[in-house]
Formats: structure tokens, C-alpha cells, sequence
């Protein structure tokens, strides 16, 4: 008699679309394809709601958090696992779980400490806590002291529109000739624009034949921009806000560099490991698992100088450039795929009888 499939109930309650709403889409489709039963419980009228519905995945959406604890309570009964991927939902998970009674596993997506003994205790009334990174692994397990899995986050290629992106380069005026630096990182703390910035300004006293683009928006908006003027690299630092499909960018940047000072895993360098673009990073959180083992050019966290030296080697040496893409490329598409994953998930939830 064949086992009847897992029924599984991803939940992501998150307003916005950012990578951890994209990797809830991609669990939905790697489970699916496996042969469980899958659904998503979100936010009513978000794009959570409506990209998942556009594919098929049955949603049950909600415009509050009570709605969705109601859910909970009454028909969490009906699933094998719940699955979520943010702290804020895992809460509910955990309070209603004397009605449903259902396996909850947490995948873990940030790198900060956790605190408190009431989220100790949510921790240990989770089932299995899952950390897509070995920096997360070692914080979760530290805390809780629970055997944390190490299950990363999947890569899906798309067809980039390499004329969309030259358009917006000449929309900011770049000329055809400059060599194209570039991030996708919101101008908050823990992705450290400033640091940016001013490697920027070192890379900049060794040549002048690149333009940095900078994707992305947030609160350090202003403090960047008055930075940018003080250094009076206005030429060499472009500001471009927020762009729909940024991915369609990788098809002209030249070099891939990240700032952060914390990062639990760092999905924008594996988009530039899938389009060959070299990164240059610092060792923050879960980027050396990405960048490491010579998949990339790594520094210290504030480290200025190592980033502009990273950036410069990479636009001086083509040979770098194509020894890191190819062995980053090759990382990718076999460790991050979404197949591959699934399987790592599969064996999980056989590991807790299911």
C-alpha cells in the first residue's frame, strides 16, 4: 500500500517581496514537484498571495494575524508539517500547537543572536529549527542547544533581459565604455553602505574607468547620498533605487561586491555565481559559506580596503575573473538548486518519522 503524500502548510505572512518570500515560492515549487501536498497560508491581497496563486499553489490568505492564528487553531490538524520561514509566524505556530498538533519546522534566515527565555522555549517547542547557513547553525545551536540541520537556500536562473538593463544604464547617462561594479543591498545597518561608499572612494584613486551601481533603498538613504557628495564621487557612485527583475542588471555588471556586516546568507552573491558575475565580500555571517573555498574574493566585516583591492583585482585580471565564475558558477547550480534541496528536506522529515 503507498504511503499517502505529506501535507505541508508553508507559511510566510511578510507584506513585502524580498529573498525570503522568494525561497518560501521555491519550497512551495521543489515540494510540489517531490509529490507532497503542499499549501500557503499568507497575507490577503500581498504578493505572496498572489505569485503562489499565479502557479497554481492553493493560498489561504488572511488581512490579520488573528485570522490566520484562527486558521491555526481550527485546521492546523489537517497538515503533517507547518512550515514556516520567519520568527514572527513561528510564534503562532507555537501557540496553537495544543489544537494542531502538527510537526513545526522553522527555517531560520538571519544571523543575529536570538534572546530571551521566551524565545528559548519557543525554540524548544519547535520540532526542528533548520539554518540555511553554518553561521546560523552555530548561533541557533548555541542557544537552544538543539542539533540544528543545515539546509541553504535554492538559485533558479532566469532569462535575463540584457537590453532592459542596457536601457537603464543609459537612462543614468553611463557610457558604453565604463566597467560596471555593482550591489543589490537596502541602504540599512547590517548591509553597511558606508563601508561601500568608502571603498568605493579607495577603488576610485586607482582608476577611473568604472561606475558603481547601487540597488536598493532604506533608511540610510540620505547619510549615503550626503557621503557620496562629501567624496565627490557623484560620477563613480550611482544611487538607483529600487528595481523591479533587478536580476536582469547581472547581464552588464563586471564585478559583484557586498558590504554587510551581517548576512545570514547572502542569496544576491548566489545570483551573481548563477550569471557569472566574480563577488568580492566580506566574511559576514553566511557569506563564507558562499564565497569561500575560492568561489570569491573575501574580507573582513569594515573592511574598506579589502573590498576596493577585491574589486580592483577582479577588473584588473581576467584570468580571476574566470577561474571564480566557473568554480562559483559550478557551486551553484549543483548545491543550490532547488531538487537538490527538497531531498535534504525529504530526509528531514523522514528523520521525524513522517
Amino acid at each position: 500500500m503507498s504511503k499517502a503524500p505529506l501535507r505541508i502548510l508553508e507559511m510566510n505572512f511578510e507584506r513585502g517581496w524580498r529573498g525570503g518570500e522568494r525561497q518560501t515560492l521555491y519550497t512551495l515549487q521543489g515540494f510540489s514537484k517531490a509529490g507532497m501536498q503542499v499549501s500557503i497560508l499568507c497575507r490577503k491581497g500581498f504578493p505572496m498571495e498572489q505569485r503562489a496563486g499565479a502557479e497554481g499553489f492553493k493560498t489561504h490568505g488572511f488581512k490579520n494575524v488573528l485570522g490566520a492564528l484562527v486558521y491555526l487553531v481550527f485546521n492546523g490538524h489537517k497538515y503533517d508539517i507547518l512550515h514556516t520561514q520567519t520568527s514572527h509566524f513561528l510564534t503562532y505556530c507555537v501557540l496553537s500547537k495544543p489544537f494542531h498538533r502538527a510537526k513545526i519546522v522553522f527555517t531560520r534566515r538571519v544571523d543575529f543572536v536570538p534572546k530571551g527565555r521566551m524565545t528559548w522555549l519557543k525554540y524548544k517547542l519547535t520540532d526542528k529549527v533548520v539554518a540555511i547557513s553554518s553561521a546560523i547553525k552555530r548561533i541557533v545551536e548555541t542557544f537552544s542547544g538543539k542539533d540544528v540541520p543545515l539546509i541553504s537556500s535554492a538559485i533558479v536562473a532566469k532569462q535575463l533581459n540584457k537590453e532592459r538593463a542596457r536601457q537603464i544604464l543609459a537612462e543614468h547617462h553611463i557610457s558604453a565604455g565604463k566597467k560596471i561594479v555593482g550591489t543589490t543591498a537596502a541602504l540599512v545597518q547590517h548591509k553597511d553602505p558606508l563601508t561601500m561608499v568608502e571603498a568605493v572612494r579607495q577603488l576610485a584613486t586607482k582608476r577611473n574607468d568604472f561606475v558603481f551601481l547601487h540597488f536598493g533603498k532604506g533608511n540610510l538613504e540620505e547619510a549615503v547620498q550626503q557621503k557620496i557628495k562629501e567624496y565627490k564621487l557623484e560620477e563613480q557612485y550611482k544611487l538607483m533605487g529600487f528595481y523591479p527583475e533587478v536580476e536582469d542588471v547581472f547581464s552588464v555588471l563586471n564585478v559583484f561586491a557586498m558590504s554587510s556586516e551581517e548576512e545570514g546568507l547572502g542569496s544576491s552573491v548566489l545570483d551573481a555565481f548563477l550569471y557569472k558575475v566574480p563577488a568580492v565580500s566580506t566574511n559576514a555571517g553566511g557569506l563564507v559559506d558562499l564565497v569561500g573555498e575560492g568561489r570569491g574574493i573575501m574580507c573582513e566585516v569594515r573592511d574598506a580596503s579589502g573590498l576596493a583591492e577585491g574589486m580592483n583585482a577582479l577588473l584588473e585580471s581576467p584570468e580571476l575573473r574566470g577561474q571564480l565564475t566557473e568554480k562559483a558558477y559550478q557551486y551553484a547550480v549543483t548545491e543550490h538548486n532547488i531538487d537538490h534541496l527538497t531531498q535534504k528536506y525529504k530526509a528531514l522529515f523522514a528523520s521525524m518519522g513522517l
